[in-house]
């Protein structure tokens, strides 16, 4: 089920002409995202693939539920992460919000940086449609799009300046981004971190469905059978 593996089924769909490949197995450049993507039951020769398509002492996100790493690579981190469906009822566009494009990058990884909204980088913009709130010129809110799937579209870096924090702003750019999903005939979906209770608490009064099981692993390569090293690494953002 795509929604189970969502890197992967945006990788190879949606995603693709953005793809590094080896065999199966798929990963985003390390500008654009540090997800990796497996099959849903990765063989041996997947995760050698994957050993090969990383690079040896480099990083990669596995955004799924929970899955046996072989000793070829160490676990940095292994966090839970909630993932919620929108309700058919939540669109609503928003006048204030504005698209952003590649000039807005530097105040976007700015205001990224003041609130760890996930990971988001130089190139993260490709990935799909991104709006924000102006208040005097300045960018204090945004959010937009990252993995499309096959009935399915996801929101994300989803994030409030901290002196406009509180005014529901949120709120307003998740729906008017969920509006326009839905105008493709999409479904909205989502992720957070299991420990964000202020985020979790936002998605549920907005009617979203949480699902549970949904895991952000990060691996190290340990070793490296064979192959080019790729490069990649992972920042301070986990989700």
């Amino acid at each position: 089920m795509s929604l189970r593996n969502p890197a992967y089924a945006a990788l190879t769909g949606a995603h693709a002409q953005l793809a590094e490949t080896r065999g199966n197995v798929r990963r985003y450049p390390a500008d654009v995202a540090p997800f990796l993507g497996l099959p849903d039951e990765p063989t041996a020769e997947d995760w050698s693939d994957a050993a090969a398509l990383i690079g040896p002492g480099r990083t990669a996100a596995l955004m799924r539920p929970p899955i046996e790493v072989p000793d070829s690579f160490k676990v940095q981190f292994d966090l839970e992460l909630p993932q919620f469906v929108a309700p058919a009822s939540l669109p609503a566009v928003d006048a204030e919000a504005v698209r952003l494009g590649p000039d807005d990058v530097p105040e976007m990884l700015e205001l990224v940086a003041l609130t760890d909204p996930g990971p988001f980088r130089n190139r993260t913009i490709e990935l799909g449609e991104y709006v924000g709130i102006r208040r005097d010129g300045a960018l204090i809110a945004m959010a937009g799009t990252r993995f499309a799937l096959p009935g399915h579209t996801e929101i994300s870096a989803v994030c409030t300046h901290p002196s406009y924090q509180g005014q529901g702003l949120a709120s307003r750019l998740i729906r008017d981004v969920a509006a326009h999903i839905t105008a493709t005939g999409r479904t909205p979906f989502l992720h957070t971190g299991g420990s964000n209770a202020t985020a979790i608490r936002l998605y549920t009064s907005l009617g979203f469905t949480r699902t549970d099981g949904m895991r952000v692993t990060v691996v190290e390569v340990r070793q490296l059978g064979f192959g080019a090293d790729r490069g990649g690494d992972w920042g301070a953002q986990h989700t």
